[in-house]
C-alpha cells in the first residue's frame, strides 16, 4: 500500500517536529496505542491494538528513524507481527516545511502486510489505514492545540461595532471564519 498526504498545522515547525519526537504524544495519537517508547537509538518499541474487519489483534513491533535532519524531515522504517493475524512492515518519510503561520507537514508511506490480514482485501486495509490516519491526524492536532494553544489577539476598543459594507458586523465574519477554518482543520511514528 503507497499513501501520501499534506496537512498544514498551526504550530511553528519546531513544535510540530518536537511533538513528532515525543513518545507520549505518539502513544496517545496512534490509534489503539498501547505502548510506544524509546528502545535505542532512535528506535522505538510499539504495541498497538488493530481491528481490520473480522481480524483483530495486538501487534508488537518497531520503528527506526533514520537521514534525520531537525526540524525538516526523517525517515522511518517499521516492522510489526501481530501473531496469526498476519504481518506489516514499511517505510515511511516525513518533511515539515516553515509557512508564514504555521507549518506544512508531507508525509508518504509505503508498507506492506501478509497472514491472515492480507486476505480481506486491498480495498478494506487502504479503507482502514486511510482511517486510521485522519485519526491520528485528528489527535496530533488535539494535542498541538493542548500543548501550544493559540495566542489570542487584544481586541480594539471600539465605541460602536465595525460593520461590513454587507452591514454584517466585522467580528461575525471573525468568528464565522474561525467556525470555517475549525472544521477545514498514516504517519505514524
Amino acid at each position: 500500500m503507497d499513501m501520501t498526504g499534506q496537512r498544514t498545522l498551526q504550530v511553528t515547525q519546531q513544535q510540530a517536529w518536537e511533538a513528532l519526537n515525543d513518545p507520549d504524544i505518539l502513544k496517545a495519537c496512534i490509534p489503539g496505542c498501547q505502548r510506544f517508547e524509546p528502545s535505542g537509538d532512535q528506535k522505538f518499541a510499539v504495541a498497538a491494538g488493530i481491528k481490520m474487519g473480522p481480524v483483530s489483534a495486538m501487534f508488537n513491533g518497531s520503528v527506526q528513524l533514520t537521514d534525520i535532519v531537525a526540524p525538516q524531515s526523517y525517515k522511518l522504517n517499521f516492522d510489526a507481527q501481530g501473531g496469526v493475524a498476519g504481518f506489516g512492515k514499511g517505510e515511511s518519510s516525513v518533511e515539515i516545511k516553515p509557512l508564514e503561520k504555521g507549518c506544512e507537514l508531507h508525509y508518504t508511506v509505503h508498507s506492506s502486510v501478509g497472514g491472515k490480514i492480507a486476505q480481506l482485501g486491498q480495498r478494506l486495509i487502504d479503507g482502514v489505514a486511510k482511517n486510521m490516519a485522519e485519526d491520528f491526524f485528528k489527535r496530533f492536532e488535539a494535542e498541538l492545540e493542548k500543548r501550544y494553544p493559540p495566542a489570542e489577539e487584544p481586541i480594539p476598543q471600539q465605541s460602536a461595532p465595525a460593520q461590513t459594507s454587507a452591514g454584517v458586523p466585522v467580528w461575525m465574519w471573525a468568528a464565522g471564519a474561525a467556525v470555517a477554518l475549525a472544521v477545514v482543520v498514516m504517519v505514524t511514528r
